[in-house]
């Protein structure tokens, strides 16, 4: 019996998966998709899918309680971890290790996408309070952040555990 409670709990998980991919959130310039949430996790797992433009990457930051793994589906991303950068194309991985500070740009024309997987809420947390429903399909109208939105977006991440600490990678 306990074999067939274990399936009907893995039923109902891949549910809430497919469920929670119409749920995009727009942060900042990018279209995010919470695959697997944090709270779904018994490990506290969380899969974020990105869909972001070219040019856009987020400042220099560290994450203090969750490693951060980047894995590119497509497009390529130029990926800096502790000072070493790295172009990320479709099936590459890296791992941003907690504690260590990292950033990155999207250097192709037509955008990237990947998945980024933590262990813990913080970063989920920062991009659920951060995000803003979509008006509209696909990605977000591409803005500069204003004063208001980087100060939300410092005092999120900050709430967090994770520190803005530089520019992000200029192209």
């Amino acid at each position: 019996m306990s074999d067939r409670k274990t399936v009907e709990e893995q039923i109902m998980l891949m549910k809430k998966i497919e469920e929670s991919r119409a749920d995009t959130l727009w942060f900042g310039n990018t279209a995010v998709s919470i695959l697997v949430s944090s709270a779904d996790s018994a490990d506290g797992v969380a899969i974020i899918e990105h869909h972001v433009p070219y040019g856009d990457g987020p400042p220099l930051h560290i994450h203090h309680s969750e490693d951060e793994i980047f894995y590119a589906i497509s497009g390529e991303v130029l990926l800096e971890v502790a000072g070493v950068s790295r172009t990320l194309r479709a099936g590459d991985c890296v791992n941003a290790p907690k504690g260590v500070p990292h950033r990155f740009r999207v250097v192709s024309p037509e955008g990237a996408r990947w998945l980024t997987v933590t262990r813990g809420a913080d970063f989920e947390t920062m991009v659920r309070t951060v995000s803003r429903v979509p008006t509209h399909a696909g990605l977000p109208t591409a803005a500069a952040p204003t004063p208001e939105m980087i100060e939300a977006l410092t005092a999120a991440c900050a709430r967090n555990q994770i520190d803005i600490v530089g520019p992000p990678l200029m192209g």
